[in-house]
């Protein structure tokens, strides 16, 4: 006893001890935290932008919003220290994380040349019928961080390294065919407008705010691809069902040196497919991962996705004969003025070993370029040329970035660079420098004419005078985007007008939603009327200067069916108390699975031939879904429809969406009182209820193809 009352007095004594020393220990002994001190220390940090002038960061009075080109249309000139420093402090923002980009997936490929271009360019890769190309390809979205959900409206980068047999050559391009600006000095201000906002780190991957819409309205130039992102083009189903586009113009380049413009295409073989907006939101909830899952899970199958490599093909002394400037990347040439070429077909085929080695650190640059193609002087290619290569020597800290694994070359390399941080090249060189004699000379130059050198296409000239301006041939900022709108049918120009609705609806400054109304009337007065509608404001007379009725060919999303169903997935709402139900959804999987449709059956419980529980279902995850016989006891109000192993009224939920976001929905027996218990109409388009498995089937596939019945979405009158 007297051993425990010590023991206890011991350990009171050492408690008073604690609780002396620690002031936490008693919240109210605590004095509130004096920052006077520390505030006005960092106050003398703070920089007001509220009146002034822009500056360089030693003090000197600039503009900035024009790069310094050899004339009018010439290229931009490496003696400019604005738009370097400019772009060079964008570039090192972040770290080691993409500035933009950064949320993406990659899988390895095959390129293979369908003939022998030499008529068009020297390009060793497109010199012969049946010769392949090992590729890398990488998409993302743009403005999201790591972190970042899939499903983001935006647009989507679709870079491609193809790694030839003369050097590796990337086409860093996007899954649309036009950007927001058309100077690169301007890119850091769009980045820093779309992101989020640096007070609080809000709203994250998303432009509906008013600095992004501050930004897009107060240059005119972001409206054509403004209008693409809000369309289809800025969810699309899959990286699989989109196309790419290398965006600028750039030349092909031949033997004798005479050249011609092109552009880049990439055009999908799995057809173009876009989600809705509410699906597209509920799905960066459930699962921000969908289309990272989606490409791997497809190359997984031995389902990989292919694009044909296409190209427009211009003469040179045609860059101004359409109406606007080739060298413009906020314009299109129109598929009816410069038809495709197509050159070869690209197919992915194996995933990553490993994400962060290859995904990750796959390092792309437009001046990754081999011989047979050369640069255009559009200005924003002329100043990514610069920014991408800075990009990666601040990701990677050093030079030697070239020399990890995913971005070696598949032949050998020769050059005198040096050392650096990362470098992993053991060189037994030891006379690394030009022009030398005790090595015999080599590495020898290489050129137009000796050892297949790359060489700068011959015809191009550059005179004019220095100037910050842009060449007046890119002034017009709206025709273009009215003739995208023009080629929408009327329920994907609904989709657009809704999401310009959602995005403005957020705004809360009154200049910036007058300012976006005053543009989108100079590409449609309707698009006005009908933005204004929903913000409650006056509807703007209409600005009639831009305004005509063209359209043009390969735009619309919905307006065709896929060419294959391969990889779509359809769910089968069964119940896993009842046999016939996991018989007939048996019988169902299998006939579809031989269609190359993934099919998921969705149960109570995990019972033999349940893929998956109603508690984890959700309609976002399937392109289709059917109600076998005997599972519609789970929907509507009766007994089974009430259980504690999902979520209140699930069954009919994944069903309801499923219809309402316009895909196929369909039943089989009894499976259509599920149907009408949601309300769901039994002859709706795109509706199909069977007493047989084999006719169903045959409904359901031509709804896949269809993939959505977009009528079921209402129009403003």
């Amino acid at each position: 006893m007297r051993t425990r009352t010590t023991a206890l007095l011991a350990w009171s004594s050492l408690l008073g001890l604690a609780q002396a020393a620690c002031p936490f220990a008693d919240p109210g002994a605590l004095e509130k935290r004096d920052d006077s001190q520390s505030s006005g220390f960092l106050d003398q940090y703070k920089v007001d932008d509220s009146d002034g002038y822009m500056t360089s960061d030693v003090g000197g009075p600039i503009e900035d919003q024009h790069s310094l080109k050899a004339g009018i249309r010439g290229s931009t000139l490496l003696e400019d220290f604005i738009f370097r420093q400019k772009i060079q402090h964008f570039d090192h923002e972040r770290v080691p994380e993409r500035a933009v980009h950064a949320r993406g997936a990659g899988a390895h490929g095959t390129f293979t040349s369908y003939g022998d271009w030499s008529n068009l360019t020297a390009a060793s890769f497109l010199s012969a019928a049946g010769k392949q190309t090992p590729v890398f390809i990488r998409f993302s979205t743009v403005a999201g961080s790591r972190g970042s959900a899939d499903t983001a409206r935006d647009v989507h980068g679709f870079a491609t390294r193809f790694y030839t047999d003369e050097g590796n050559f990337d086409i860093v391009g996007n899954n649309i065919p036009v950007f927001f600006i058309q100077d690169a000095i301007r890119f850091p201000d769009l980045i820093h407008a779309v992101k989020p906002r640096p007070d609080n780190e809000i709203p994250q991957g998303a432009t509906a705010h008013d600095s992004a819409w501050d930004f897009f309205s107060s240059q005119p130039s972001t409206m054509h691809t403004l209008m693409w992102a809000m369309s289809g083009y800025g969810i699309p189903r899959s990286y699989r069902h989109m196309d790419g586009f290398g965006v600028h113009t750039f030349r092909f380049v031949k033997e004798d040196g005479s050249s011609k413009l092109i552009k880049w295409h990439f055009k999908t073989l799995q057809g173009k497919a876009s989600l809705v907006w509410e699906e597209a939101q509920v799905l960066a909830g459930k699962n921000a991962d969908f289309h990272r899952q989606d490409l791997w899970d497809a190359i997984e199958s031995g389902n990989g996705p292919s694009w044909e490599l296409a190209v427009q093909v211009v003469d040179e002394e045609k860059a101004l004969a359409f109406g606007f400037d080739l060298l413009d990347p906020t314009k299109i040439i129109p598929e009816e003025v410069a038809p495709l070429t197509k050159l070869g077909l690209l197919k992915l085929d194996r995933n990553p070993t490993n994400y962060f080695a290859e995904t990750e650190q796959i390092m792309f640059q437009p001046g990754h370029i081999v011989r047979g193609i050369d640069f255009t002087e559009d200005p924003l290619l002329q100043g990514r040329l610069f920014s991408y290569l800075d990009t990666q020597l601040n990701r990677h800290g050093g030079p030697n970035f070239e020399q990890l694994p995913i971005n070696m070359p598949r032949i050998p390399i020769h050059n005198n660079n040096r050392d650096g941080a990362g470098q992993n090249l053991i060189h037994t060189n030891i006379r690394h420098y030009t022009p030398n004699t005790l090595n015999n000379g080599f590495p020898l130059q290489a050129n137009q004419t000796h050892g297949r050198g790359f060489f700068t296409a011959p015809g191009r000239v550059a005179n004019g005078n220095l100037v910050r301006l842009l060449s007046p041939t890119f002034d017009d900022h709206w025709s273009q985007p009215r003739l995208f709108y023009n080629s929408l049918t009327p329920v994907e120009q609904q989709f657009l007008i809704n999401a310009i609705r959602f995005e403005t609806s957020h705004l809360t400054s009154a200049t910036v939603k007058q300012n976006v109304l005053a543009q989108l009337n100079r590409i449609s007065n309707d698009i006005a009327v009908r933005v204004a509608e929903a913000l409650g404001l006056e509807a703007p007379a209409p600005d009639p200067a831009f305004y005509h009725s063209n359209v043009t060919a390969g735009i619309s999303i919905f307006n065709a069916t896929l060419p294959t169903i391969k990889t779509l997935r359809v769910g089968v709402l069964a119940s896993a108390k009842s046999d016939a139900a996991l018989q007939q959804a048996a019988q169902l999987k299998e006939r579809l699975v031989k269609e190359g449709v993934v099919v998921t059956v969705v149960g109570e419980t995990l019972a033999l031939g349940v893929d998956q529980t109603y508690s984890a279902a959700d309609a976002t995850a399937f392109d289709g879904v059917v109600v076998v016989d005997g599972a519609e006891g789970l929907f509507g109000d009766g007994k089974e429809a009430r259980s504690a192993l999902f979520p209140a009224g699930r069954p009919g939920q994944v069903l309801l969406d499923a219809y309402r976001w316009a895909k196929p929905v369909a039943a089989l027996g009894q499976g259509e009182k599920a149907l009408k218990s949601v309300g769901v109409p039994i002859k709706g388009e795109g509706v199909f209820v069977e007493k047989a498995v084999e006719e169903l089937v045959t409904g359901l596939e031509s709804g896949l193809a269809r993939f959505r019945f977009t009528d079921r979405f209402p129009i403003d009158s």
